[in-house]
């Protein structure tokens, strides 16, 4: 299996940051947290995680002196996997808790799940690869509808659908997965998913290599 030195997985203090790791461990990767700017200019890979709000991730990144380097990890070419609210902060704005931006890397706007279903949604569902994406590999050896697990009460409303990788239902279809260029993004957790989680991390490595 490919392997890569220089990965970066930035630490602003969400929780699900030791799963990462272990996954990205487990299927060869070579990981380094850091909340260091300049170790995550200098890697080869970036790997974004997050849990919990997107106001407080944003403040946490402006803390850090995050924002700029973000932008320009997805700018420079280097491969990007955004995970949960790293997938969710690469927005426009987001309406969690009160308007605020976000990095602007990707066009759209966090939205609310609609009333009607349990929030949030907790557990296993499945993604919908677009026809576009199907042959990717990305998602080389994983099935169109697999599952995958999610933790989320908000979802990306995205304005130009070409970069709708996945899309999954729960009470209306959302963005489950989007990529761009050298940029992945998901809503659900990898790190969390079982079998199908860590072969599209190996398949983000080998990407990536």
């Amino acid at each position: 299996m490919n392997t890569i030195q220089h990965i970066a997985v930035i630490d602003y203090g969400a929780g699900n940051l030791p799963n990462v790791i272990r996954a990205l461990t487990r299927v060869g990767a070579h990981p380094v947290a850091t909340s260091d700017p300049d170790v995550v200019h200098k890697a080869a890979v970036v790997v974004f995680p997050g849990v919990g709000a997107t106001l407080d991730t944003m403040q946490s990144l402006e803390r850090l002196e995050m924002v700029e380097v973000i932008r320009e990890s997805v700018r420079s070419g280097k491969p990007v996997l955004g995970i949960c609210v790293g997938m969710q902060v690469l927005c426009d704005t987001s309406e969690e808790f009160a308007q605020h931006e976000c990095l602007g890397i990707v066009g759209g706007h966090v939205r609310m799940l609609p009333d009607g279903q349990k929030i949030p949604q907790i557990g296993w569902n499945q993604v919908h690869y677009a026809d576009t994406v199907k042959q990717h590999r990305l998602f080389h050896d994983i099935a169109d509808g697999s599952d995958f697990y999610f933790v989320h009460s908000y979802y990306c409303d995205v304005t130009d659908s070409q970069v709708i990788a996945g899309t999954t239902n729960y009470g209306i279809p959302f963005p489950s997965a989007i990529l761009r260029d050298n940029l992945l993004a998901v809503q659900f957790h990898p790190e969390k998913s079982g079998y199908y989680g860590l072969k599209l991390l190996s398949n983000f490595i080998a990407w990536a290599s």
